[in-house]
């Protein structure tokens, strides 16, 4: 068995399909198949097993202990040859990063900064949700993730970026509150809220809940959604408010929409970069992370 068998296996495992598989290879099905039969005669067992339908496969149970082995076989052969390759090249290459949405305002002058002096090195950039940003961390198509607390995730490596807190965010041509700069839960109450809200596991939505359980207020929540930039789009619309970090509304919204302080919650945002302890991190991802 050699390292091109065991990422034939792999694609065909996460493909389901060995015709999808040898498209994505690059090649025909019958010399695919014949790989990994291959593989089954050497090992003694078999790996797959088909469906009903015929077409779609699935791993046996020896084939699900090749998976986990061989995935992070590949995943450490990888980046021993980077690695390697490093030693001889400097820092150039590529960094993936990932970050909710909401914390984007980290990245534009670290990425400048980082250009001027690593000129040979480029970029992948990945907004999404939190629960998306795990798996992506997990399955290596990212480096690095800006994400804000709490985690649903262990084996990371945390660096510390910043704590603000949570403000309310309304429209400026909101009736009543052109004068205000600060504003209570109480007041709140009434008030559409759009609120932001992770498409897995728990975060500050939760949290701003037991806020208002524990003012005794009733919130009026009219939307939920994971994306804050379709938040404050809807903000500015005059459609109702939310509560956000401080640092998530661009200043270039600042004509648009109005920031209120909010006195009697005491929550604050935590920001935070982090990536897997056990994988090994490019010259150029360690840099980077030391600009922070």
């Amino acid at each position: 068995m050699d390292i091109r068998q065991l990422r034939y296996f792999l694609a065909i495992a996460n493909s389901g399909q060995i015709s999808i598989a040898a498209k994505k290879l690059h090649m025909s099905q019958p010399p695919l198949s014949q790989q990994i039969r291959q593989m089954e005669n050497e090992l003694g067992v078999m790996l797959f097993e088909r469906k009903r339908n015929g077409r779609r496969i699935e791993l046996t149970n020896a084939g699900k202990i090749l998976y986990d082995k061989a995935e992070n076989f590949l995943n450490s052969f990888d980046e021993t040859l980077l690695e390697v390759r490093e030693a001889g090249e400097g820092i150039r290459g590529t960094i993936s990063i990932g970050t909710v949405l909401s914390c984007v305002s980290h990245l534009p002058e670290k990425i400048k900064s980082f250009n001027k002096h690593y000129p040979n090195v480029s970029f992948k950039l990945f907004g999404s949700d939190q629960s998306d940003l795990s798996l992506l961390l997990e399955n290596r198509t990212i480096d690095l993730a800006i994400v804000r607390l709490p985690l649903q995730m262990e084996n990371l490596s945390v660096v510390p970026l910043t704590k603000e807190p949570y403000v309310f965010v309304i429209s400026k041509d909101t009736k009543g509150f052109t004068s205000k700069d600060f504003i209570s839960i109480k007041e709140i109450e009434n008030f559409p809220l759009l609120l932001i809200h992770r498409i897995k596991g728990e975060g500050i939505y939760e949290r701003i809940l037991k806020e208002f359980q524990r003012h005794d207020v009733e919130p009026n929540i009219l939307v939920e959604c994971p994306d804050v930039n379709i938040l404050l789009t809807l903000i500015t619309e005059g459609i109702g408010g939310s509560i956000l970090p401080k640092s998530s509304v661009p200043p270039i919204l600042l004509k648009e929409v109005q920031v209120l302080d909010i006195i009697d919650i005491p929550l604050q945002s935590e920001t935070v970069l982090v990536y897997l302890k056990e994988r090994y991190l490019s010259k150029a991802s360690q840099r980077f992370i030391e600009l922070f």
